[in-house]
């Protein structure tokens, strides 16, 4: 079996430089690189109760995932998982569910098991275990959303760039009465892309009145299906609805089709939060699309920052509009 000596030889760096890369303190990427090919290559394994012993670390974060059933967070979490990995730290994963209750249950099991750091995509935006968390000192980072009153680094995709573009979209496609199927009433996220989706469609003159915008109990198909039989009840329906979860895109576009109306012929539909089958639905849907694997991959080296002791500030990247036959063709590009 292959010992720390056997890495450093392999590697070419003494046994010093292999503890601090193993700990994650190594600051030059192409040593680290190194060191953890030669881990790789001879399978070197180290004795984790007695480096937590010594350095009263144990190596492995905690990641809570609000719902890993939504196609969205499952990337995010792959991404997390990987990073962390490359970096040389183990991952325990729980799946609140959209449960606040259920988060809760997670991050105190994962405190129980000494964790070096924690990121949660929270689950509704109270939870009596977060406030433990800062109280612990324990290093946390928000992922995807932030929670009111967390003082804690929240590490985001940023959809204002993409809104503004989707109204342009649709105002060239002559797309005069949108609609927005929200999250759950109180998700900060959900209002957040609809305030600026609404001052996005403003600047094209193009109102968004009250019945327009409707709000589905939960995020799944089965909610935007229902808020999407709402918008499509009313006197003068909408031409374009925003879906601001892709899972209740999926449920607007059933119930598009079991009126048998047509997208975009009588309706134009676009979903918040790209995934790689809407690209092949029939018609493929119109997307902004966070950078998924970016913000894993953010997430983590932000919590090693925090674990680490040092400052950490919050991570905002850009969302990207991908407009594909969902809401029409504009003009320049019909053949």
């Amino acid at each position: 079996m292959a010992n720390i000596k056997d890495v450093a030889e392999r590697a070419g760096v003494s046994v010093a430089t292999v503890s601090r890369v193993l700990n994650g303190r190594s600051p030059v990427a192409e040593t680290r690189d190194r060191v953890l090919a030669a881990v790789a290559e001879l399978g070197y394994r180290p004795n984790v109760v007695a480096r937590a012993l010594r350095t009263a670390r144990t190596r492995t974060l905690g990641l809570v995932i609000s719902d890993l059933r939504n196609p969205f967070f499952t990337e995010l979490a792959d991404a997390v998982e990987q990073e962390a990995r490359r970096l040389g730290y183990s991952l325990i994963i729980g799946n609140a569910g959209e449960s606040p209750e259920q988060q809760d249950d997670y991050i105190r099991t994962l405190l129980d098991r000494r964790i070096d750091g924690l990121m949660v995509s929270s689950a509704g935006t109270g939870s009596a275990m977060l406030r433990e968390v800062v109280s612990r000192d324990t290093p946390l980072v928000l992922l995807d959303r932030a929670v009111p009153g967390i003082a804690a680094p929240c590490v985001r995709a940023e959809g204002r760039q993409a809104l503004t573009d989707l109204a342009a979209h649709l105002a060239a496609l002559g797309r005069r009465r949108p609609a927005v199927i929200v999250a759950p009433a109180g998700t900060p996220i959900g209002e957040e892309r609809l305030e600026l989706f609404r001052t996005a469609l403003a600047g094209h003159r193009i109102d968004l009145p009250g019945e327009r915008i409707v709000s589905s109990p939960d995020l799944s198909p089965t909610g935007g299906q229902r808020m999407m039989r709402t918008l499509l009840d009313l006197p003068e329906p909408p031409d374009a609805v925003l879906a601001t979860d892709n899972l209740m895109a999926l449920g607007a576009l059933d119930e598009v089709r079991a009126r048998g109306l047509r997208i975009p012929g009588d309706v134009a539909l676009v979903a918040f939060d790209d995934v790689a089958w809407f690209a092949h639905t029939d018609p493929p849907l119109t997307a902004v699309a966070q950078p998924t694997r970016e913000l894993g991959r953010a997430a983590v080296h932000t919590l090693l920052e925090r674990i680490e002791g040092r400052e950490a500030p919050s991570v905002l990247l850009p969302a990207q509009l991908v407009p594909r036959r969902s809401c029409g063709e504009q003009p320049e590009t019909r053949h």
